[in-house]
């Protein structure tokens, strides 16, 4: 049984004060809970923008020194939401803001010396997959499902997956998940080192919470600096991931856009355009 919390923000965090989250803090540990359940807590326009611009609020946030973030009630994040987004064709200039915007969420993630914590209680789809995954401790519900989402809808993996899948689970395991866009299980993303441990569902916050704080309470010169230099790693895909970026959004001017959101309106496979014979 989901329990019902309503939503609210700390001092410090008033312009998150619109019901798309909830966000506390306890023993230096910033409690970030996307709060869309109407929507499996997929992002709309302004709460991604909101999204991005959190990281550098944490980061000159003197009371913070750890973020723990999650999903309300079943969901973690089903990315973007598609309701809002089939309601309008973005412009050419909102298409570029959007862009810089997915590329400041995901790096702002990778500078922010503090580390974060994700704990994916479930559904982590899109961008919701690279909230959870970009964290620098990863912690899934066993039953958690994982996917990238992309490729389904006709467009090129952006948002994360170039920069961090490899690194983490390894080149042929990133191509096999993300060309097929075959789902994983929390315990499956464990397994092949996608995520940091999966545990099950009933204990995914309490041990989410036990080593937020503990990193909270550890030598914080230490580890923002062991994050910083492990994130080169991160940084030196950077150009790979800002290609698949302007990739991804090159493709919401395509034929396969068009007819993917014409097949989910209609409840039907895709027959994808450029998958026909010329």
């Amino acid at each position: 049984m989901t329990t019902t919390v309503e939503p609210h923000v700390i001092e410090g965090y008033e312009e998150y004060d619109d019901g798309d989250w909830i966000i506390d803090r306890e023993e230096g540990v910033l409690h970030v809970t996307l709060h869309r359940p109407q929507s499996l807590n997929a992002t709309s326009y302004k709460s991604h923008t909101k999204l991005t611009a959190l990281w550098p609020k944490v980061q000159a946030d003197p009371k913070t020194r750890v973020v723990l973030v999650t999903g309300h009630g079943r969901a973690f994040c089903a990315g973007a939401d598609l309701k809002e987004a089939r309601k309008r064709d973005l412009s050419h200039s909102e298409m570029l803001d959007l862009l810089r915007e997915g590329s400041a969420m995901v790096m702002g993630m990778v500078n922010l010396d503090k580390p974060i914590v994700s704990a994916i209680n479930g559904p982590a789809v899109g961008s919701g997959a690279a909230l959870a995954l970009v964290a620098d401790i990863s912690i899934a519900a066993d039953d958690a499902k994982i996917f990238d989402g992309h490729t389904t809808v006709g467009v090129v993996s952006g948002d994360h997956s170039v920069l961090n899948w490899p690194i983490l689970c390894g080149m042929a395991k990133a191509k096999y998940y993300l060309l097929l866009n075959e789902p994983l299980t929390g315990k499956e993303a464990a397994d092949i080192g996608l995520v940091s441990m999966s545990v099950p569902a009933d204990q995914l916050m309490e041990k989410a919470t036990e080593i937020s704080r503990r990193l909270a309470k550890m030598s914080q010169e230490a580890i923002r600096g062991t994050k910083q230099v492990l994130n080169h790693w991160y940084r030196a895909a950077q150009p790979a991931f800002e290609h698949s970026m302007t990739l991804e959004m090159l493709g919401y001017y395509s034929d396969d856009i068009k007819e993917g959101r014409r097949a989910f309106e209609e409840k039907r496979p895709a027959v994808w355009p450029s998958a026909q014979d010329k």
